[in-house]
């Protein structure tokens, strides 16, 4: 193992490297999510935190149809600098940031109409819809800042610049905790504003940071030789083909996952306020790993990307299979830590002792589906680097909504095991699609090692 470590050294140095930044900045949108679910649990009640836990719900599935579809420039810019192609990689921003501005129009509407349709029609508790209501109004406007801070992050990050990204998310989040405080509290003669008081920090926040990352990409030295080629009017029918072939099954990739926590969701509700609560406690803080699975995955599509980009496949194997060891050992940890402090990290977000307790139980949930986690998110950005999107899409529709939810509702309500057999169908999800995808992405690499000419 060591000697194996050893003579791998450097991919693993390189793909360390390169997620670091992303790890954080991706972490960075999670804790929008855990400081707002914080701030609510701590200073408004069972009911609010479960109010927002069903307008995250409701909000997240259609939000990450178009994160997905953002996230098709990523492998796209990766290929294209592995080919030194900067006036393609500039061309595929411009052409990325109009599919974005576009979507977050569809977004916001299915949203508002959508999303809010569904709420009030999902047999919820009255009260916790009427204060989930406002909450996912102002949440909905903020999908358009961070739809086009998104298209210069995947841009950046393509070329293989994870800090700026890591830096503004950081300082967002620090904005976001203190206007968020001061609107829930009310202060310096502000009216106290309840739940969306977090809303409209995480509205404000998420517009400053479009701004600073658009200034950066178009002002930066670092993408001097890709932004002379670059123009919001230029707009071609087949690089927006190309970004919609990678981003529209990873959106649906996103969309199979996230409504399957968000229908765990609707059921933790259907058996009671406490588990639904409980449940958003337990979710936010499994979210906050997942969210670092995925930054190394990320780097993985890059290196990946750039790799096949290239032609060079033996490289691109090793990589894939460094980014595996490097989950496995990060989930290892992670879920040591919720199976040992589970209680201690549920007190974290919120004071209702009920809440603790049945949070508690799930972390230790949690700590086993870690793993399964952090391996298919592995195997989806390995897939996405070489372009094969659509099989592993189906993969995802097979585990959560053929495999997960069915058998979680089975077990939660019909069994009567409560929200932990819920939590058993979604761990049963992730290992199905972890098996699945590392076939997948055996078969796929093999194929293209076979062809090499040696």
């Amino acid at each position: 193992m060591l000697h194996n470590i050893k003579k791998h050294k450097p991919y693993y140095i390189s793909a360390l490297s390169l997620a670091g930044p992303i790890i954080i900045a991706q972490l960075g949108h999670t804790l929008v999510q855990t400081s707002d679910t914080m701030i609510i649990g701590q200073f408004l009640g069972k009911i609010s935190l479960a109010a927002s836990s069903l307008a995250h719900s409701v909000f997240m599935m259609v939000l990450v149809f178009g994160l997905g579809i953002a996230y098709g420039l990523t492998p796209l810019i990766a290929q294209a600098n592995g080919k030194s192609d900067k006036i393609e990689c500039a061309k595929l921003l411009s052409n990325s940031l109009w599919i974005n501005f576009i979507a977050s129009l569809f977004l916001f509407c299915g949203v508002y109409y959508g999303s809010m349709y569904g709420m009030q029609h999902a047999d919820q508790d009255p009260a916790v819809v009427d204060e989930a209501k406002p909450y996912l109004i102002v949440l909905s406007m903020s999908i358009f800042p961070l739809m086009i801070f998104n298209a210069f992050k995947q841009f950046a990050e393509g070329l293989g610049f994870t800090k700026q990204a890591m830096r503004i998310t950081i300082w967002g989040n620090v904005l976001n905790v203190v206007l968020a405080i001061i609107f829930v509290k009310g202060m310096f003669g502000i009216k106290p504003m309840g739940i969306s008081g977090v809303g409209l920090a995480t509205l404000i926040d998420r517009i400053l940071m479009m701004v600073v990352m658009m200034a950066y990409v178009l002002k930066s030295k670092n993408f001097k030789d890709y932004t002379i080629h670059f123009s919001f009017l230029s707009v071609q029918t087949k690089r927006i083909k190309s970004i919609l072939k990678l981003g529209t099954p990873v959106a649906f990739q996103y969309v199979f996952e996230v409504s399957a926590f968000a229908g765990a969701s609707l059921i933790a509700g259907k058996i009671g306020a406490l588990e639904q609560a409980s449940h958003n406690v337990a979710i936010t803080l499994a979210s906050m790993t997942y969210m670092m699975a995925t930054g190394i995955s990320a780097a993985t599509t890059i290196k990946v990307g750039n790799s096949y980009g290239r032609g060079k496949f033996e490289r691109l194997n090793k990589f894939a299979s460094v980014s595996y060891k490097i989950v496995l050992v990060f989930m290892i940890f992670t879920a040591t830590i919720f199976a040992v402090f589970s209680d201690t990290l549920a007190s974290l977000m919120t004071t209702d002792p009920e809440v603790i307790a049945l949070a508690g139980q799930l972390l230790i949930i949690a700590g086993l589906f870690q793993l399964f986690d952090g391996t298919q998110v592995i195997g989806l950005g390995i897939l996405r680097g070489i372009g094969d999107v659509n099989i592993p899409t189906l993969i995802t529709l097979l585990a959560y909504w053929a495999v997960g939810l069915p058998i979680g509702y089975y077990m939660g309500v019909i069994l009567n095991w409560g929200i932990q057999g819920v939590w058993y169908g979604l761990t049963l999800a992730l290992l199905t699609s972890s098996i699945l995808l590392y076939f997948r992405y055996k078969y796929m690499v093999n194929k293209k090692l076979a062809n090499i000419s040696y």
